[in-house]
């Protein structure tokens, strides 16, 4: 088995898979590690063609799935019987709360790259200055100008469709056409443009591809078949497993091992850099280590976190890279229906 590589990719989720796919591309022979089971393109994605009907209870949630994936399922908008396969298992994978956390997690080759909403955001100039003109903690080191570049790269390669309406809080980008709105949104676009001068309503910005193709397994536009979270068998809504990773694979660089749980970050206290990772192979519960120069720690937030946290040493007897005993402390997970709205 090898165990030396130029790089090491943990996780391959969208972060994980873009990064085997760069390192590959520019010839690092790279290690990309899951810690979850292999999902091949396509080939498991055994809901793809489900009907509603086609569940005794309609594609909602059964009290019987409800009994292993409670967490899971709490937001009502990823688990239902279609989806839950991308979803662990609450019993086998469960975590305390003082306070309600939905923490919605998916172990498998691809990670939430197959189950995320697709929505796709530029930051703002002004969300690179906040900080300095609000006095609040540190300065950014780089501005909107220095990202917009590789914004157009990303858009460019993974397709996002979207409407570009020249707002600076809303940064056009490197746009396929958008999607269609329905009769009763292109209704309301229309009243909002006669009653008011400064607000419009634009169709998301989503990943998606809605003309042509993209680099990846036979990426083609979109079918409109509403069942994305399911895995998309035409490649519409990029996925790591049907554009990046494929990309990676292909170079020849790249080797993928699933059912690698990666526990800690390996430290050169004389050369003062990390050297590797040591793994458990969830299927032998044996443990393996590999080298690397470099690392890339792709694992989620909390995943990531929890790695450095356990990567100890003399250097870092709390964690490596945390000197300032913050590591934990303000992480933040991905949002799902967060925001505010009043009534009246």
């Amino acid at each position: 088995m090898e165990t030396n590589y130029d790089a090491i990719v943990v996780g391959t989720g969208i972060s994980g898979g873009w990064a085997a796919k760069e390192l590959c591309e520019k010839g690092l022979k790279t290690l990309v590690l899951e810690r979850g089971r292999m999902v091949k393109h396509i080939e498991d994605y055994p809901t793809i063609n489900d009907d509603p009907w086609d569940y005794k209870t309609g594609d909602v949630i059964t009290q019987e799935t409800l009994k292993t994936q409670e967490k899971q399922s709490r937001t009502g908008y990823t688990t239902t019987e279609s989806r839950k396969h991308f979803f662990v298992d609450d019993v086998e994978h469960p975590y305390n709360e003082t306070n309600r956390f939905d923490w919605m997690r998916g172990y498998h080759v691809g990670g939430r790259s197959l189950t995320w909403g697709r929505q796709s955001y530029r930051l703002t100039d002004f969300d690179f200055s906040a900080n300095l003109k609000d006095g609040i903690a540190v300065d950014w080191p780089i501005r909107y100008k220095d990202l917009a570049p590789w914004y157009d790269y990303v858009e460019g390669y993974i397709g996002v469709s979207g409407q570009n309406v020249g707002l600076s809080q809303f940064p056009d980008g490197n746009y396929l056409k958008p999607m269609e709105l329905n009769c009763i949104e292109d209704h309301l676009k229309d009243d909002i443009k006669k009653n008011y001068k400064d607000r419009i309503l634009t169709i998301g910005r989503t990943a998606i591809i809605t003309e042509g193709t993209k680099p990846g397994l036979g990426r083609g536009s979109c079918q409109y078949r509403s069942r994305c979270m399911r895995g998309c068998p035409f490649g519409s809504y990029f996925s790591s497993n049907s554009s990046t990773l494929p990309a990676a694979e292909v170079t020849g660089n790249m080797t993928l091992r699933p059912n690698s749980l990666v526990h800690e970050i390996m430290y050169d206290a004389d050369s003062k850099r990390a050297t590797g990772v040591r793994v458990i192979d969830s299927e032998t519960k044996e443990v393996h280590e590999f080298n690397a120069k470099v690392i890339f720690l792709c694992a989620s937030t909390v995943p990531s976190t929890s790695i450095l946290m356990q990567s100890k040493s003399d250097t870092f007897p709390n964690g490596m890279g945390n000197v300032s005993d913050q590591l934990g402390r303000n992480i933040m997970d991905h949002h799902l229906r967060c925001g505010s709205f009043c009534g009246f």
